[in-house]
C-alpha cells in the first residue's frame, strides 16, 4: 500500500509504482487528500501517468494535529480491512507520519522513501515528521550518502538502510523532452530572462513580521529582473498583506502542474525558493538556486549542485553575483541520481515481500 497525499509525494511515487508493476507486485495507492485541489494534486496523476488512487481519504487542510489524526483514522480502517504486507510512505509530510504510525501500531512493516534527511532544526514540522517516520520504519531508502550516515548515527542497523538514489530525479529525467521552455514563456508572456520563486515554509510565511522581510527581499530581486511566483496557498494572505503584489516586475500566478513548473524552472536564470524538492530539481538542471533558509536537509544540493543558502537580507547581493556569472556550463550531480532509483527500490521491496 502506497500512501501519498501532497504535491511532493507524487513524482517520488510514480517511478516506484511503475517499477513494482514490472515485478508483478499487487499494489494499492491511497491518496490522503492532504493536498486536495486540482493544481496541487490531480494534475500530477495525469501528467506522471500515475494510476487513479484506489482510495481518496479527502482529509483536506487543518492544523497539524487534526490533519494527522484524520489521516490516521482513515488509514487504520483501510489497513485493518485489507491488511497490506508492506506500507510505503514518501517524504516528510503529515501523510507520511500518519501512515508510518498506523502501520507500526498494526505491526505492518513500513518502508520510507527519502529516509535520513536531516536539517537538525526541530522548529520545522517536517523535521519532526522525518525523525519519527524513520524511527518506526523497517526499510529505509536513502537518497544521498549523508542521509544514510544520519540513519546509522541514530542507531538504525545497516541491513535496514539502502542507498538507492532519488526517485524524484527519475521522474525529472524521464520527462526531459516534455519540458517546453519556449511554450511556458509564451503561455505566461515571460521575457527571455526571468527568475522563478517559490515560498511556502511556515518559518517564512506564517509570521507577519517575517513576511514583511521576505516581501522586501523579493522586491529587491524584482528591482533587477522580472520574477514569476507560482504561489502556494499556504501563507498567501500574510505575503499579500505585506505588499507582495505591489511591485510591477513581480508576478504571482496559481500553482502549476509538474510539467509546466519544471519547464519554467529549466528556463530561468535563477530560482529563489524555500522548497526542498526545488533544491533537488535545480541541482539536476544546473539552474542557480538561492534557498531562503538557514539550513537544509539536502546539503548534497550544495556540495554536488547549484544551491546556496541565503538570508532575506543577503538575497539581493547573492542574486547580483549569480546574474553576473550566469548559469554554469558544467556542474556536479549527486551519486546515484541517474534515473534508476525507482528500479532499485522496487527490487528491494520485491525481495522483502518474497
Amino acid at each position: 500500500m502506497h500512501v501519498a497525499g501532497a504535491r511532493p509525494n507524487f513524482p517520488k511515487a510514480a517511478p516506484v509504482i511503475r517499477a513494482l508493476d514490472r515485478h508483478g507486485v499487487r499494489q494499492r495507492l491511497v491518496h490522503t487528500g492532504q493536498h486536495y485541489d486540482e493544481r496541487m494534486s490531480e494534475v500530477f496523476f495525469r501528467q506522471l501517468g500515475l494510476p487513479e488512487p484506489d482510495v481518496n481519504l479527502g482529509v483536506g487542510s487543518g492544523s497539524h494535529a487534526r490533519q494527522t489524526a484524520d489521516i490516521m483514522t482513515g488509514l487504520e480502517d483501510l489497513m485493518t480491512a485489507d491488511r497490506p504486507e508492506l506500507v510505503v510512505v514518501y517524504g516528510d509530510v503529515n501523510s507520511a507520519l500518519a501512515a508510518a504510525l498506523v502501520g507500526a501500531k498494526l505491526e505492518i512493516p513500513v518502508a520510507h522513501v527519502e529516509a535520513g534527511l536531516r536539517s537538525f532544526d526541530r522548529s520545522m514540522p517536517e523535521e519532526v515528521n522525518r525523525v519519527i517516520v524513520d524511527r518506526v520504519s523497517d526499510v529505509l531508502f536513502a537518497t544521498s550518502p549523508d542521509a544514510a550516515v544520519h540513519l546509522g548515527n541514530e542507531g538504525i542497523s545497516a541491513d535496514r538502510i539502502h542507498l538507492v538514489g532519488n526517485p524524484m530525479i527519475d521522474t525529472l529525467l524521464g520527462n526531459l523532452d516534455r519540458f517546453d521552455i519556449a511554450g511556458i514563456r509564451a503561455a505566461l508572456t515571460l521575457p527571455a530572462r526571468y527568475v522563478v520563486a517559490t515560498l511556502h515554509r511556515p518559518a517564512n510565511v506564517d509570521d507577519p513580521a517575517g513576511a514583511i522581510d521576505l516581501v522586501k527581499a523579493m522586491h529587491s530581486v524584482a528591482d533587477e529582473i522580472p520574477v514569476i511566483l507560482p504561489l502556494h496557498p499556504r501563507g498567501r494572505r500574510h505575503l499579500e498583506n505585506a505588499g507582495l503584489l505591489s511591485h510591477r516586475a513581480l508576478r504571482v500566478v496559481e500553482p502549476l502542474g509538474y510539467i509546466e513548473f519544471v519547464s519554467l524552472v529549466r528556463g530561468a536564470v535563477a530560482v529563489v525558493t524555500d522548497s526542498g524538492g526545488v533544491q533537488e530539481e535545480t541541482t539536476m538542471l544546473g539552474v542557480p538556486c538561492l534557498t531562503l533558509r538557514p539550513n537544509t536537509e539536502r546539503p548534497i544540493t550544495i556540495t554536488h549542485g547549484t544551491n546556496r543558502l541565503v538570508t532575506p537580507q543577503a538575497l539581493a547581493e547573492a542574486l547580483s553575483s549569480v546574474l553576473a556569472v550566469g548559469r554554469p556550463a558544467t556542474w556536479c550531480t549527486p551519486p546515484l541520481w541517474d534515473g534508476r532509483a525507482g528500479e532499485r527500490i522496487a527490487e528491494i521491496i520485491a525481495g522483502v515481500l518474497r
